[in-house]
């Protein structure tokens, strides 16, 4: 289908051209769920992907920041279990709910 046709296809007045009614929506459905791909579910992906190299990264020593706004200095690892030392207090958060890390740079991992 030439360019032509279908800029006749998306703009023929109502009633003209039914048979071609079905082909325009698709060609709309598809447009938006291509909309909705690239600026809203790809860019998620991408976030979650370094979210995910930035906890496979932590050590011990690191300054992170937790999704409460807690400040603090990593003394000890698990599987999905960080020890944090703030202030005077110790205490265990999620490794999820690690944000950022203050005192260095993550770089990303090649693959």
């Amino acid at each position: 289908m030439s360019p032509h046709h279908l800029y006749a296809l998306l703009f023929a007045p109502s009633g003209q051209n039914a048979g071609g009614g079905l082909a325009v929506f698709v060609i709309q459905i598809g447009a938006l769920i291509a909309i909705f791909y690239f600026m809203l579910i790809r860019p998620q992906r991408r976030q979650q992907e370094k979210h995910r190299q930035l906890l496979g990264s932590l050590q011990r020593g690191d300054r992170v920041v937790t999704t409460g706004g807690i400040v603090g200095e990593v003394v000890h690892l698990k599987d999905d279990e960080v020890t944090m030392k703030s202030g005077e207090s110790r205490f265990i958060v999620l490794r999820a709910n690690i944000t950022n890390i203050l005192n260095r740079e993550v770089e990303a991992k090649p693959q």
